[in-house]
C-alpha cells in the first residue's frame, strides 16, 4: 500500500524536493503537500476508504481533524467509514473545537491528520477536546514521519523516516539551499 499511496502523492505533484521548514519548525529535504491530492476528488476518494479500511478493526463514534490541512482528508474518511466528522480549528493561537460542535463524554475518537512528523498539531487537537471527556481510540493520517516517535496509535498509509535538521544544525541552511515554508503556520524569515 505504501507504494500506492507514494505513487497518488507524486501523481498531483504532492512530494517536494528542496530544503523545507516544516510545520514543527524542523527543517527537510522533502515535504508532502497533501493539499495538491485535494484537487482531485477521486485520488481523495482512494486515500478516504484506504484509511477507513486502516481503522476498521477500531472502535470509535467520530473523526476530528485538524483545520485547514486535515479538513477534507477527515471529511472523507469519515464518509468512507460511516462516522459524524468535526474539526478543530486555530483561534487566537490554539486550536479550539467551535462552530457549535460538541462531543459527548466517554466518545471515541479518531484524530485524522494529513502528514506527522512531530505529532504536535495531533496533541494540539486533542488538548483542544479534552475537556469534552472523549477518549482518543487511534490517530489516522495519509503520511507518518514520527518514525514511532510518539505516544499515539497511529495508522497511517504511508511511513517515511523522515530525514530532518534542526534550523540551527541543517547542512541545506549551510550549502545556501532557499528555505520554503509550504505550510500553513508562517515563520519569520522563511519564504511561503
Amino acid at each position: 500500500m505504501n507504494n500506492d499511496v507514494l505513487e497518488l502523492l507524486e501523481s498531483a505533484e504532492g512530494v517536494l524536493h528542496g530544503h523545507f521548514c516544516l510545520t514543527s519548525g524542523l527543517h527537510s529535504n522533502i515535504y508532502f503537500q497533501c493539499a495538491k491530492l485535494y484537487q482531485y476528488p477521486e485520488i481523495v476518494e482512494k486515500l478516504g476508504k484506504m484509511l477507513a479500511e486502516k481503522l476498521k478493526d477500531v472502535e470509535f463514534d467520530t473523526i476530528v481533524a485538524p483545520a485547514i490541512g486535515a479538513v477534507i482528508i477527515g471529511y472523507e474518511t469519515a464518509k468512507q467509514a460511516g462516522k459524524r466528522n468535526l474539526f478543530v480549528e486555530r483561534k487566537d493561537g490554539e486550536m479550539q473545537l467551535r462552530r457549535g460542535y460538541t462531543l459527548q463524554k466517554g466518545e471515541k475518537v479518531v484524530i485524522i491528520e494529513d502528514v506527522i512528523t512531530t505529532a504536535r498539531t495531533i496533541k494540539e487537537t486533542k488538548e483542544a477536546i479534552k475537556d469534552f471527556g472523549c477518549e482518543i481510540a487511534a490517530v489516522g493520517c495519509i503520511v507518518d514521519r514520527t518514525d514511532g516517535k510518539t505516544e499515539f496509535n497511529i495508522k497511517s498509509l504511508l511511513q517515511m523516516s523522515p530525514v530532518v535538521y534542526e534550523p540551527d544544525n541543517c547542512p541545506l541552511c549551510r550549502e545556501n539551499v532557499p528555505l520554503v515554508k509550504p505550510g500553513s503556520r508562517t515563520e519569520k524569515g522563511v519564504k511561503a
